[in-house]
C-alpha cells in the first residue's frame, strides 16, 4: 500500500483499541485517531479497576465522541473481550463498518491483587481471563482475518498488533502473582503470533508501559511539578501510533519498555553462565560445588531488581 502523508501515517486504516475507555487505552485511541485511523473503541466499562460494578457504555461512547469531536472516525464497543463470541464480534464491527482490519491494540485489564498465599482461586482466573485470554481473543480473529484477506489477494496484508504486557512479569511484583504471570503469558502469545504471521504481512508487538492510571493510582505518587505528568498516558501513545504505522514493518515479536519520554527496547533472554559436567550426568555434589559459589555473592531470597532486568538506570 502507498504510504500516507507522514502527518497521518494511518490514514485509510481500521484500529481497534481494547481497554479504550479511560487511562492508557484512551490516550492511545485518540492517538492513533489523530494519526488518521478510524477506531473501535472498545470497553466494558465496568468502574472497579478490579473488573467490579455493573458494565456502563458511558467510558467508551465518552472516547469516541472525542475522537468524533475532533474531526476523526470512531464507534464504541462495550463488550467483554474476555469472552470468545464477544471479541469475534468485536472484530466483525470493525470489518462490517470500516471495510477491514488492519491494527490490533489489546490493553483491557483488571486487577486483584495479593500474595500468593492469600490469593482465591477466582482472584487467579479473573486476571488471567481478562489479559491473558482477552488479548488472545482478539487476536484469534484479527488473525483469522488476515490470513483470509491474504489468501484472497494472493500475497501480504497490512496488519498491526500492539500487546499490553508490564513490567512486574520482567521483574517481578509481590503482591501480583496472577497479574505478573498474565502479563508473562501475553509475551510468549505476542513472540508466537509474531512468528506465525510474518509471512501474511502482519507483525505483533508488546509493550512494558509505566503509567499513572486508575490502575496504578496507589503506585505513583502525584507528581510534584506542573506541566504534563512524567507518567502520563500520553508519554505511551506515540510509540503504540508508531507500532501500528507502516515506518514499522521491520519490528516484530518485540518487547519494548516505555514512560515518560523514554523507550527501551528489550533483549530476548541471554545465557547469563553455562556448567558442563564432567561426568554423563551432575550429581548433586557436583550442582553444589559450581552453583553454589557462583550465587554466594547474592543475599539469601534475593531476586533479580528491576534496574538489572532492564538495564535501565532511569525511573
Amino acid at each position: 500500500m502507498a504510504t500516507p502523508p507522514s502527518g497521518v501515517p494511518l490514514e485509510g486504516l481500521t484500529a481497534i483499541v481494547t481497554g479504550a475507555g479511560r487511562g492508557l487505552g484512551r490516550a492511545e485511541a485518540l492517538e492513533l485517531a489523530r494519526l488518521g485511523a478510524a477506531v473501535v473503541v472498545n470497553d466494558y466499562g465496568q468502574p472497579g479497576r478490579d473488573g467490579s460494578g455493573e458494565s456502563s457504555a458511558g467510558p467508551a461512547e465518552d472516547t469516541a465522541a472525542e475522537i468524533r469531536a475532533a474531526g476523526g472516525h470512531a464507534l464504541a464497543h462495550t463488550g467483554d473481550v474476555s469472552d470468545f463470541q464477544q471479541a469475534a464480534r468485536l472484530v466483525q464491527l470493525a470489518i462490517e463498518e470500516f471495510g477491514k482490519l488492519d491494527i490490533l491494540v489489546n490493553n483491557a485489564g483488571i486487577l486483584r491483587d495479593r500474595m500468593v498465599f492469600s490469593m482465591t482461586e477466582d482472584e487467579w482466573d479473573s486476571v488471567i481471563r481478562v489479559h491473558l485470554k482477552g488479548h488472545f481473543n482478539t487476536t484469534r480473529f484479527a488473525a483469522a482475518h488476515w490470513r483470509e484477506r491474504s489468501k484472497a489477494d494472493g500475497g501480504p496484508v497490512y496488519g498491526r498488533i500492539v500487546n499490553t504486557s508490564s513490567e512486574a512479569f520482567l521483574a517481578g511484583s509481590a503482591g501480583q502473582p496472577n497479574y505478573a504471570a498474565a502479563k508473562g503469558g501475553i509475551v510468549g502469545l505476542t513472540t508466537s503470533t509474531a512468528l506465525a504471521l510474518a509471512k501474511y504481512g502482519v507483525t505483533a508487538n508488546a509493550i512494558c508501559p509505566r503509567a499513572r492510571t486508575r490502575m496504578t493510582e496507589d503506585v505513583f505518587s502525584k507528581p510534584a511539578e506542573e506541566g504534563l505528568d512524567p507518567l502520563a498516558p500520553e508519554h505511551v501513545a506515540p510509540l503504540v501510533g508508531y507500532l501500528a504505522s507502516p515506518a514499522a514493518a521491520r519490528i516484530n515479536g518485540q518487547l519494548l519498555v516505555v514512560h515518560g519520554g523514554m523507550v527501551a527496547v528489550v533483549e530476548r533472554p541471554r545465557v547469563r553462565a553455562q556448567f558442563d559436567s564432567k561426568q554423563d550426568t551432575f550429581s548433586y555434589d557436583e550442582l553444589d560445588a559450581v552453583l553454589t559459589p557462583h550465587y554466594a555473592d547474592r543475599p539469601p531470597g534475593e531476586t533479580f531488581a528491576a534496574a538489572e532486568v532492564l538495564g535501565l538506570k532511569r525511573a
